[in-house]
């Protein structure tokens, strides 16, 4: 055990893993400051990078990436009141509203220093469980891992807040999209409709850009709302914010350990833990009256929980290879890319990469808070730009991150698609976290399945951990349900009652496509074996009975017709196809170069110099990456001239 942990140290403190932990931390920071991206977005956005790196220095850049964000979207949540993820949301609160009285800085070190403190405990928290639960873990089989996967997916149900059905049905979706492409267990093809390019299924990268980023980046566009109108002084206080860190040691002890096993349960985290530390800071507090105005607590409170959060959302993902959280997700692909199996395998052959994983979450908490501080007046100056000056680069940049995954102009159009599905969601209010950990979740819940029927028959679903993990589904898939009906019963004559579920334009849009993409999805597996086909059936039933629920549940409550404006996000969408197009005729860094200039100079505004000089920069990142990684861009007719 000494040999593990001292061999843990000396991957840690090696000058590559550092290196890149510090370029996995500015990633990161800037991930955070960009209002709506989220850890999702910057973990995609790291994963093409991987390919054939050394698992340690790789595992160092994504835990820098997931320990930063939650600090890093502070900056957002103070500066401009605008929540720089879900997770923080309740920042937001009385965090802006200290900084329009003159101490965003106060807010700020308060933020950046509980932040901190909540990461080391969820690391010390995550160092605890491995301890514990490696002999657990050990005697797991494919049975219980199986369950273990289905639990992840019954958390939906929590995510998914009252929109159960709808969360259910995102949830089935990305189970079908998850498992298109080759049967694990037979070796039959399904949903591939005679592309070869979904022969293998779609890439992480792909979905995971396309469900988050780009939807985030087509609705800053259209509301042109995510830059602060008036400049937003940090002013003094920053020595405050620490010593009111230091007087509320308690709250910050108490959200952290909250944070933390909030974050070991699969589906909860983000904005959850955001609220219940919330609310258990005004709980507590002798005086109420200054929360919602500027009550330093109100800050203090969910930043001491969202690090811990994103420590403990590591422990279903290393130990049993159920993500956490959506980033969690995301990591789950990372370490597959990288030949890691979560679960038995980290704990018992790979301990030592598992403790510098936690190490390096520390340990990158530490870097993330102390480059905050130093970066807060220049990032402050930042998030006062015009969205509309980044938006090409961000685009050019997810599009780069996008076709990294196999190589093809098939990862961009799929891009497109999976972005019009996140369009539809984001606009109706479907949870996309949920349709990523069902694509997430598809593949291994199929092997295991598999693997548990062929080693062990029907009597793999009859032991003890299986039954105890099946009667917590339940439970998971039950108490929202109940609490809801319990919420109803209280509620007296005289109370408002919640407004009844409506159905708007684009929730009708995305039912019809839904059962038609069911219907096509259980004509296209019709012939395939009952191993082989299980799971998109399995898949399939989910779908289509959550979207005819839903249905039947706002029928029921005569629901009040919604018109959902989606005609400037369709014109943004049918523009970034244009620019695919675009990339395919002329060559990839032709139009994306013409698309920055372009798009600077007639949107943006800017100086034509500015403008030329940003263009300059995307062509000059795009060959020493193609030089960098070997990598061939769609060629066209006039990069071959260009650029060899």
């Amino acid at each position: 055990m000494l040999d593990i942990l001292l061999s843990s140290l000396g991957q840690l403190f090696t000058v590559s893993h550092l290196l890149f932990m510090t370029v996995g931390v500015l990633v990161g920071l800037v991930v955070g400051i960009i209002p709506g991206l989220g850890g999702i977005a910057g973990m995609s956005l790291l994963l093409p990078f991987l390919y054939g790196m050394e698992p340690t220095v790789a595992l160092g850049m994504l835990m820098g990436l997931v320990a930063v964000i939650p600090t890093g979207d502070t900056f957002a949540s103070v500066l401009l009141g605008i929540p720089g993820s879900s997770a923080s949301q309740a920042t937001v609160i009385d965090g802006f509203a200290l900084a329009k009285r003159g101490q965003a800085a106060r807010a700020l070190s308060s933020a950046f220093l509980s932040s901190m403190i909540g990461g080391l405990v969820g690391a010390v928290v995550l160092t605890g469980f491995i301890l514990i639960a490696r002999p657990l873990v050990l005697s797991f089989s494919s049975s219980e891992l199986f369950m273990l996967t289905l639990l992840g997916l019954s958390m939906v149900a929590v995510l998914s807040g009252q929109d159960l059905f709808k969360g259910l049905a995102a949830c089935g979706l990305g189970l079908l999209v998850g498992v298109i492409g080759m049967a694990p267990a037979t070796g039959e093809f399904r949903m591939n409709f005679g592309l070869d390019y979904l022969y293998d299924g779609l890439p992480l990268v792909v979905v995971g850009l396309g469900i988050f980023a780009l939807p985030e980046i087509i609705d800053l566009l259209v509301k042109r709302g995510a830059i602060a109108e008036e400049p937003c002084k940090l002013g003094k206080g920053w020595r405050q914010g620490i010593r009111d860190v230091g007087q509320n040691r308690g709250l910050v002890a108490r959200c952290a350990g909250i944070g933390s096993l909030v974050g070991t349960i699969p589906g909860l985290a983000g904005s959850v833990v955001d609220w219940l530390t919330y609310g258990h800071a005004v709980q507590t507090a002798k005086d109420k009256s200054e929360f919602g105005k500027g009550d330093i607590r109100g800050v203090i409170a969910p930043e001491s929980a969202n690090n811990a959060c994103a420590c403990g959302a590591m422990v279903p993902t290393l130990l049993f290879g159920v993500p956490g959280s959506g980033t969690a997700a995301v990591f789950l692909g990372g370490l597959l890319l990288l030949g890691l199996q979560p679960g038995v395998g980290m704990i018992e052959t790979h301990l030592d990469l598992t403790y510098t994983i936690i190490w390096s979450l520390a340990l990158a908490n530490i870097l993330g808070a102390a480059l905050c501080l130093a970066l807060a007046r220049p990032v402050a100056s930042l998030t006062r730009l015009p969205f509309v000056t980044l938006a090409p680069l961000i685009t050019v940049l997810i599009m780069f991150a996008a076709f990294q995954a196999t190589r093809a102009t098939g990862d961009l159009l799929a891009l497109g698609a999976v972005g019009i599905l996140g369009v539809l969601f984001k606009q109706a209010n479907w949870s996309r976290p949920a349709f990523l950990i069902g694509f997430v979740l598809a593949p291994g819940a199929e092997s295991y399945f598999y693997q548990a029927v062929q080693f062990q028959g029907m009597g793999a679903f009859q032991r003890p951990g299986v039954l105890i993990i099946g009667a917590l589904i339940l439970s998971a898939m039950l108490i929202p349900m109940l609490r809801s009906l319990w919420a109803k019963r209280r509620q007296t004559d005289g109370a408002a009652a919640a407004a009844p579920p409506s159905l708007g334009v684009i929730d009708v849009v995305l039912f019809v496509t839904l059962l038609g993409t069911a219907a096509v999805a259980w004509i296209d597996v019709a012939d395939l074996s009952l191993i082989g086909g299980i799971m998109p059936r399995l898949a399939i039933a989910i779908l289509a009975v959550s979207c005819l629920l839903e249905i039947a549940r706002c029928v029921m409550h005569r629901p009040l017709w919604q018109n959902q404006a989606m005609r400037q996000q369709g014109l943004w969408l049918v523009g970034f196809f244009a620019l695919v197009a675009t990339m395919v005729l002329l060559g990839f860094i032709t139009a994306a170069t013409l698309f920055c200039l372009t798009f600077l100079l007639v949107i943006a505004r800017l100086k034509p110099w500015i403008a030329a000089s940003m263009a300059l920069g995307v062509t000059v990142f795009l060959v020493g990456m193609a030089e960098f990684l070997t990598l061939t861009y769609p060629s066209g007719l006039i990069d071959p001239w260009l650029f060899g």
